[in-house]
């Protein structure tokens, strides 16, 4: 089994990553926004990351799963349902989540500009829980070798 300090290590770092990517869609969406990108590039910077993004978000939620952090895995999965469900339903003829043909239409710049705000505001939250869980995880574990709750090891020498 994987010890609670390894999974929130790795879920830390795995949520640092979404952080600094979902940082990173919402720079791209506010220079198109801005017209310093044109649609095309813009989506396909866009497309690119989304399957490591979901990817990223169904790995810790399966691993809270086996773990058995029951909790953290009831918070993780309306999002993970919603990305699931974002990219299953892109229709056809699109080029992704991320269509150049589409973005300007109907406020969807704004749609995906709300939906990232949305994510980095709970890629936040959820990344201070794990920080707070990988501490309690820590001090869980007994950093002094003892025998007897009177005898401290040490492997020092004695002078």
């Amino acid at each position: 089994m994987i010890s609670d300090t390894i999974l929130f290590s790795f879920t830390l770092i795995d949520t640092g990553a979404v952080l600094f990517l979902l940082i990173y869609f919402v720079l791209i969406l506010s220079d198109l926004e801005c017209d310093y990108i044109n649609a095309q590039q813009c989506c396909s910077r866009l497309n690119f990351w989304t399957i490591p993004k979901i990817s990223a978000h169904v790995v810790v939620t399966l691993l809270l799963l086996i773990t058995g952090h029951y909790w953290l895995l009831l918070v993780n999965l309306p999002f993970v349902g919603y990305l699931i469900y974002e990219y299953w339903t892109v229709p056809r003829g699109n080029m992704g989540i991320f269509d150049p043909a589409e973005i300007h239409n109907r406020g969807q710049i704004k749609k995906h500009m709300s939906s990232c705000m949305i994510f980095l505001g709970f890629y936040l939250i959820i990344f201070f829980i794990y920080l707070y869980n990988m501490i309690r995880a820590l001090l869980r574990d007994d950093p002094i070798k003892r025998i007897d709750d009177d005898e401290i090891i040490t492997d020092s020498l004695d002078l």
